[in-house]
Order: C-alpha cells, then structure tokens, then sequence
C-alpha cells in the first residue's frame, strides 16, 4: 500500500504574490471598461459603471482579506467561488458586445484566481455558475461552430491554464514539503546517535514523504546485504539478507552510482543483473537506489513500486538527500560506540578495563540475586611476571598479556566478562557457574596456556609463565561484590603461597557446602 504524500500549504502572503499579476490585470480590465464606456458613449451606463467598481473593490477585498481566511475554512472557498462565478456570468448581461473580449479576460483571470487560493473543485464551481448564468443569454446567438467556440474559448482556455497552475503549484508544495523535510529529519538524525532510532525516524519519514510500495535500507556484510528496514506492501521483513552479487542494490554499491529504473517492463541493461523478490511475491515495475557511502558504512537506501513511472526526479533527490543524512548519521552512530567501546577497553590486551568491568559486574550480583543463581568470580595472576619483563622484554611481555586474554576468551561464555584488574592481575565474572565449575575453567586457562608459542626479537620461542587463580562464589561465600573480589584476591595469594601454578580452592572445597 502506497503512502500518501502531504502537502504543504502556501502561506497567504505566498499565495498574495502569486496572483497579484492577475489581480492587478483584472483591475485594469474593470478600469479600461469603464473608460470605454465613458468615452464610447454619449451617456455612461451607470450600471455598468457600478458593476466595474463593486469589481475591482471585490478584487482588492479578495486579495488582502478573503485569502486569509479562505486557506483554512471551507466556507469561505465556496462563498469566494460562487460569487466570482455569479459575477462573471452576470456581466454577460451588462457588456456591450464590443466588449466581449474583456469578459473572456477576465473569466480566465477569475477561474485562475479561484484555483490557485481553494484548488480545483471551487475552480470548477465557479466555471459551472458562469456557464449556468451566462449560458442562457448567449444560447440564441450560438448558431454555428465559430460562435460556439467562441462562446466556449475563455472557459477551455481557462481549464487548460487552470490544469498547469494546479500541477505547477502541487509540483512547488512537494519540493516545499521535501526540503522541509529534509531540514527536519537532518536535525533528528544528526542528534540521534543510535542505530534503531535512526533507522525508525528514517521509516517515518519515507512513509509520510514518499509514495512507495516497497523500501528498505541496506548494510554491505560481506558478500551479503542486510536489510534493518524492509517495508514491503503494508509488511515489514527487517533482517532480511540478500546476495550482493547480481543484484540492483549490489550494482548500486558496487559503482557507488544511483540507479533510477522508472519502468521496469523495458529491458534493464546493466551487467550482471537478475532480477529475483524478496518480501512479497509481487515483481516491482519502478525501482529507485542511492548508494551509501562512508568509513564505516557502505549500503543502499532503496524505493520500489508495483506501478510504472511512480517515481519523478523529484522522488530520486529526496531519497539521495535522505541518504546522504542517513549515511551520517549512522557512520557517527558507528564512532561513537567505537569510542564508546574503547573507553570500556584496556588498551593492550583488549578486555574491559578495572572500572567498567566493576559495573558489568555490579550487574551480573544484582541479575543473580534476582534471579536467585550464583556468579563465580576468578582473580588470576601471572606469576614472576615482572622477572619475565626483565628477563625477556616488555615487548615479549606483552605479547603473553595478549596471548592469556586470548586464551581465558577461549573458555568463557559471551554472557562472561573479563577485565583487566591491574598490571598482569586479570578478574573473570561466570554468571550461572559455581564454584566446581568455575574451578574447571580455571584449569582450562592454565592448560591453554602450556600451549602458547610466543617468539622474542630474535624469533627464538620463549618459556611461556604459568598463572595463579583465586576463586569465590557469589552470594554463598560473599554476599556483596567488592567482599567477593577481595575473597578471591585472598584465594589467589594462597595460591602463590602454596607454590604458584596453582588454583585455590581445589574442585572438591564446594563438595562440603
């Protein structure tokens, strides 16, 4: 279902400006019949006369008062068309025949006026009141084809004239309404820095703007295309992916041009192209693609239709502009969680740093307390890691930092979380594991690390330092985090004490709980 575009209504001063030729030509119509009447005639038609200045006072009363009101109340429209079209009819019986031409003038000006203050309809209402009155006077010299078209001149002429104005002026609001838009949601966007919220005021927008059966946005993953947001005939299919390769929406990501397709029943030469559905099993006929392009993101924002030639150039630089403001926001939404993520992060090696991983794990105490599980907690410490600085190198040093990360990520759940607690001192969180489990992790970490093969400058491999750990179990052995992280520090030194290599308590010290 196509959604409908709204129109933005000219203000009165607008609309003052763009009749105001034909106010002021109308006005000197009213003026030159009566000097003809004056120097024509011996006596002046005083009704004629009369009739001329009640015009132009109408005319000057329409242009400043009448159109204020009329924008926004019905009434007044159809009060304004009746008139208009009760006076221009009544002039028939008033001018002289001589003066036929100016009736034809000023009709055309009056129906011109109507449509461009009320719209079509009042237009319409106003030519049927000057033909039901008019109609009847003229009807007896209406003998042939010359005198009916002459009869009939001002009213098509009007009609025609009334035709484009009203296509001009609908053309005008849309491009008002689009760069409106535009402003509108560039704003909203550039505020927003996350994702979903940029991809919903994108939804709204395209939906209240556009005319389309089908759009979506588009995110390049691999050789892949992931749809956020696929909106397909009354249906949304978010998540869809489609393949890169031989697609519309790959060719515009691949040549970084946009594609407009307005009759998809001629034949689409473009390399490589099949056209295939997705959403509903429905093929489009008219088919628009802007590329998106920027560091951290390359994709495509798409318009489709089930008619041919639904879409104009219009349509093509409003979805353009939009991507251009999409494709910044969301690279931004992008550096944003990068520069989030990086303050979360140790630098060297990778894992939450000592303050975040205090709020993750303020977290996971309060998730299992609520959910009535344990967490277990392991502080682990390389040992004699500062003689191994000095033995073989801060470098050397911090390739084994990096290298255990890499192997405690290896044991560890993505529901897990492990930071840096200090220097070579690590701290692990295991929602959901007790202390037996725990322990087994803690084995794995040590295991895995047997098995590193770090080499120094000279490429020579080098003895890899084993680990200490200390475990506690949250809420059985400590009921509040910093009293479970110091049981656990207290844990890792007894492991040092008893030797190093070592992991405190043994598996079966929760066999007695």
């Amino acid at each position: 279902m196509k959604t409908k575009k709204p129109i933005t209504p000219f203000t009165p001063l607008e609309i003052r400006r763009f009749i105001m030729p034909f106010t002021f030509a109308s006005v000197v119509t009213f003026l030159g019949i009566v000097l003809d009447d004056i120097i024509s005639r011996s006596s002046t038609n005083v009704i004629l006369i009369t009739y001329s200045f009640a015009g132009i006072i109408y005319i000057l009363l329409n242009h400043f008062l009448v159109i204020r009101f009329a924008i926004h109340r019905s009434s007044y429209r159809i009060a304004n068309a009746l008139v208009t079209g009760f006076a221009l009819g009544s002039l028939t019986f008033i001018l002289p025949e001589h003066s036929g031409e100016l009736l034809h003038v000023l009709i055309i000006f009056g129906v011109l006026v109507i449509a461009t203050i009320s719209g079509r309809f009042y237009a319409y209402v106003s030519l049927f009141g000057i033909l039901a009155i008019s109609l009847p006077q003229s009807l007896p010299g209406l003998v042939n084809i010359e005198s009916y078209l002459e009869y009939l001149a001002p009213i098509i002429i009007s009609v025609v004239v009334m035709e484009a104005i009203i296509r001009i002026k609908f053309t005008t609001q849309q491009q008002i309404h689009r760069l409106e838009t535009i402003n509108r949601v560039s704003r909203q966007i550039m505020q927003s820095l996350d994702t979903e919220r940029t991809i919903s005021l994108l939804d709204l927008t395209i939906r209240d703007t556009l005319e389309a059966d089908t759009f979506f946005i588009g995110i390049c993953q691999n050789d892949e295309i992931e749809l956020p947001l696929f909106y397909d005939d009354g249906e949304y299919y978010n998540g869809t992916r489609v393949p890169l390769k031989g697609s519309l929406s790959g060719w515009v990501i691949k040549n970084q041009k946009e594609l407009f397709l307005p009759d998809m029943r001629e034949e689409i030469r473009l390399e490589g192209i099949e056209n295939f559905i997705m959403g509903r099993e429905k093929t489009s006929l008219s088919w628009i693609g802007v590329p998106l392009s920027a560091p951290n993101v390359t994709g495509i924002l798409a318009l489709a239709s089930y008619s041919p030639n639904a879409f104009d150039r219009g349509d093509l630089e409003l979805l353009s502009s939009l991507g251009q403001h999409v494709t910044l926001a969301l690279d931004n939404t992008i550096r944003h969680a990068q520069v989030e993520e990086q303050a979360r992060l140790d630098s060297m090696t990778g894992v939450f740093n000592h303050g975040y991983f205090l709020k993750r794990l303020a977290d996971q105490s309060a998730e299992a307390l609520k959910s009535n599980s344990t967490l277990s907690l392991i502080m682990l410490d390389i040992d004699y890691f500062k003689q191994y600085n000095d033995t073989f190198g801060h470098l050397v040093g911090d390739r084994i930092l990096h290298s255990l990360c890499v192997a405690i990520k290896q044991h560890i759940k993505q529901t897990d979380a492990v930071g840096r607690w200090g220097g070579e001192e690590f701290i692990i969180s295991l929602p959901g594991a007790s202390g037996k489990q725990a322990n087994e992790i803690s084995r794995r970490i040590a295991h895995t690390m047997t098995t590193i093969r770090v080499e120094d400058r000279d490429q020579q491999t080098v003895p890899i330092p084993t680990v200490s750990q200390g475990i506690a179990v949250f809420p059985q052995e400590a009921d509040e985090i910093y009293r479970l992280i110091d049981l656990a520090d207290k844990r890792l030194y007894v492991a040092k004490e008893r030797g190093r290599n070592q992991v405190e308590p043994a598996a079966d010290h929760w066999d007695e709980k």
